[in-house]
């Protein structure tokens, strides 16, 4: 968002306002404060539409949207076999043009993917670049945060020493136990023996601990990223939903895509695969990734929205299955990111130039700034997005 001295108020008009956090629906009127200075101020009527919080993406590989997926005929028995199987397919031609794009961009359209779902805040589990400090990259990527890839891959940073070095308010984030043999049900207590299990460490995947690991999980204040998609695709299996209630009811479990190496489209569909995979109502589904995702992030909460047509009398279970083309609008600080066109009166009086796009057939409005970096189109690497 622009910083200026003069803030704009731009006034919702009788919308259903759902916080997932503690379950309240209120009807009113919303107020978000823009640092855009138009000539006057703005008001819209949205009685029948819910705002949410903008949803968390608690992991994402954001360069890696974009590589087409591994063939493979049956699950493996951990993620190091899957890597092993992958260096094969650095070879494919597809692959190849993929990974010729500048690192940038490739990061541009994992965080257009993300934002165009509305997932707004984004765990990247990779080094940080300095493409996300550029005031229109698609998300918010979460930060501070310390991380080691895994325990045997041998790449990234080296674990033991990536763990010592983060401070102990700040997450650091591991892969860990994504597997369903013996090698994967003893990296926890191997983590454990390095002395890198402490309240900031926060595990992705998680699917080959047992009972007792969740016990150790839960007594050192760690916490896991479940992300069932990507599971399912590499391994055959995801966490038991008898462990992921004793993970959710300690308040330490939050939600993830992967990249689209593995996991699914977006996060929106990732909620779909983790309903059909739990015992969690439609509410507890979205504090997984909303306030449950900001938490495990350490993050605040910021003025990110989503605007839905009211579809059900409980919004929560009225929001899940849409798909991002349905969505109505999702609003960055305050501001319009990508909406409906009879949105279009919200964008000129804040003064943001906007692109008429199509996603996934459905026309649409969104940030100029957004879809493009440095004189190159991002947007045209995103599937389903094209300008009319």
């Amino acid at each position: 968002m622009a910083k200026g001295t003069h803030a704009i108020v731009v006034v919702l008009r009788n919308v259903s306002v759902a916080w997932p956090a503690d379950g309240s629906v209120v009807v009113r009127d919303l107020y978000l404060a823009s640092a855009a200075r138009p000539s006057q101020s703005f008001e819209m009527e949205l009685r029948n539409h819910v705002v949410l919080p903008a949803l968390v993406n608690a992991h994402d590989h954001l360069h890696q949207n974009g590589v087409p997926p591994l063939p493979q005929t049956a699950p493996f028995r951990n993620s190091y076999e899957w890597a092993r199987a992958f260096r094969a397919h650095f070879g494919d031609a597809a692959v190849k043009a993929v990974l010729s794009k500048p690192l940038r961009v490739r990061l541009w359209q994992g965080g257009l993917k993300n934002a165009l779902c509305g997932a707004t805040t984004v765990m990247h589990h990779d080094p940080a670049h300095d493409t996300f400090d550029v005031t229109s990259f698609p998300v918010r990527v979460s930060r501070p945060y310390s991380w080691a890839h895994s325990l045997h891959q041998g790449y990234g940073p080296d674990v033991v020493a990536s763990f010592r070095a983060a401070a102990s308010q700040v997450p650091w984030f591991i892969h860990l136990a994504e597997g369903t043999d013996g090698l994967a049900a003893g990296e926890l207590q191997e983590l454990r023996q390095l002395g890198c299990l402490d309240a900031n460490s926060v595990l992705v995947h998680a699917v080959g601990l047992g009972d007792a690991d969740v016990v150790d999980i839960l007594r050192a204040g760690a916490g896991v990223v479940w992300c069932p998609s990507s599971n399912l695709a590499l391994l055959g299996q995801t966490i038991s939903p008898r462990r992921l209630r004793a993970l959710f009811d300690a308040g330490c479990l939050a939600l993830g895509t992967d990249s689209r190496l593995t996991g699914a489209r977006d996060l929106l569909a990732e909620l779909e695969v983790a309903a059909a995979h739990s015992d969690f109502s439609p509410r507890e589904l979205l504090q997984l990734v909303t306030e449950r995702g900001l938490r495990l992030l350490r993050t605040n909460e910021c003025a990110d929205y989503i605007i839905v047509p009211e579809r059900a009398s409980d919004p929560f279970a009225g929001f899940l299955g849409l798909q991002r083309a349905q969505l109505r609008a999702v609003v960055r600080d305050g501001e319009p990111f990508i909406t409906d066109p009879d949105f279009a009166p919200w964008f000129a009086a804040l003064g943001i130039p906007c692109s008429e796009v199509l996603l996934d057939g459905q026309p649409k409005l969104c940030r100029r700034d957004a879809l493009a970096h440095r004189g190159t189109a991002a947007w045209t690497l995103e599937p389903g997005l094209t300008m009319q």
